[in-house]
């Protein structure tokens, strides 16, 4: 009798109104058309108001003369240059204190982590100290410490502290540099291709000893390429290719040699010493996530301490180290608008300076908005880049 009795089908129909699918899409669609109107509507009325009040929004103005001095630029620059070249001084200012920077907290952010790894207990205690001294004090009054109460009590210059290389007074720091002459153009370039080969050259040979085991001397061959092209180009050079450029006193003043300022050192050291606490925090975490049975094994098979360090635990924690470390660099680069304070003449302070020559307001704090976010891109770009390629490969 169970054979014999009809099946029984639901036949479930859902209204369209009802549709999961269908109502994302609508609250997608619907949420797109208010965002779009709004922004669309805010714009209309900025331009209706800039125009209300007489504001020009062009950038015609960077081709006008800028008539307001820079302090120490780094490049050629005069006040009757253009507002585009003074914008340019300052970009080359902001990536000037950035670059080194970002390059001197990771170094020393690395070693305070180490030292707060340490097994001795003075050496992790002072570590600590460093780390929550600055992680909770703001910025700006640590570069208010460092310009005001260090550089600004530096003697004068004619009671300048005069060690061998460095002369220091409160105009800055007047260091002996090398300076290349009109026959060094042959060991510049020889150095500069002997640097990039040895870097390619350190990554192959390590990455193929890492997938072959067989030993490549990738950093003995490195050393050979930095240390044997530069000297080719210093043969081939007509002469000494370069020659010390010592400060002397001229004057009121010291000329010569290389001259860090005390707004852009005050700058430099309060940025990097900042960061590099935080970074210290990073490499920590970073360090204390790898596995413990893997430093034992590396220790059982006998590994230095110094090769477990850069094969085994270091490979490993980067994959952990990389990503908040770009949020440091990101943070260092957008920090460095601080400057204002203490006078180092960055891009926002010629920025702030470029308002008040020209007038306009809103195209000046545009740009400076776009280097900024430029530079926060490229930064993000290159260092996801590089995440990319050590993070585990899933197969």
């Amino acid at each position: 009798m169970a054979a014999n009795q009809p099946s029984i089908q639901f036949k479930s129909s859902i209204p369209f109104y009802r549709d999961e699918r269908v109502i994302k899409a609508f609250a997608q669609v619907v949420s797109a058309v208010l965002i779009i109107g709004f922004v669309i509507w805010a714009i209309l009325n900025f331009l209706d108001a800039a125009e209300a009040r007489n504001m020009t929004l062009t950038f015609d103005f960077l081709e006008e003369a800028a008539g307001f001095p820079i302090s120490n630029p780094p490049i050629e620059y005069e006040p009757d240059m253009t507002f585009g070249r003074a914008f340019l001084v300052g970009l080359v200012n902001t990536l000037l204190v950035s670059v080194t920077g970002i390059v001197a907290a990771t170094i020393l952010g690395t070693l305070v982590a180490l030292a707060r790894l340490s097994s001795n207990w003075l050496l992790s205690k002072i570590a600590l100290a460093y780390i929550e001294f600055h992680r909770n004090i703001p910025l700006l009054v640590l570069l208010f410490i460092w310009y005001f109460s260090a550089f600004t009590q530096l003697p004068s210059v004619k009671e300048s502290i005069i060690w061998p290389g460095i002369i220091i007074n409160q105009r800055g720091f007047y260091l002996t540099w090398p300076r290349l002459t009109e026959t060094g153009q042959p060991f510049a370039i020889a150095s500069a291709i002997g640097i990039l080969l040895a870097i390619i050259l350190y990554s192959v040979l390590r990455r193929r000893r890492e997938i072959t085991g067989k030993d490549t001397y990738y950093g003995p061959i490195s050393l050979a390429i930095l240390i044997i092209l530069p000297l080719i180009g210093w043969l081939l050079s007509d002469g000494t290719p370069f020659q010390l450029d010592v400060p002397f006193l001229k004057g009121f003043n010291y000329k010569g040699g290389l001259r860090l300022t005390p707004e852009f050192t005050a700058m430099f050291l309060g940025l990097a010493m900042y960061t590099a606490a935080f970074i210290a925090e990073v490499v920590r975490a970073g360090i204390q996530a790898v596995d413990r049975g893997q430093i034992e094994a590396a220790r059982a098979v006998g590994l230095s301490t110094n090769q477990v360090l850069s094969l085994v635990i270091m490979p490993q924690a980067l994959r952990i180290i990389i990503p908040p470390m770009i949020s440091q660099y990101l943070n260092l680069t957008k920090n460095s608008s601080l400057a204002l304070a203490i006078g180092f003449q960055e891009v926002f302070s010629v920025g702030k300076i470029a308002i008040n020559q020209a007038g306009r307001a809103v195209p000046v704090f545009a740009l400076v908005m776009l280097t900024y976010l430029s530079l926060s891109l490229f930064t993000s770009f290159v260092l996801n880049i590089y995440n990319r390629r050590i993070q585990f490969v899933s197969r």
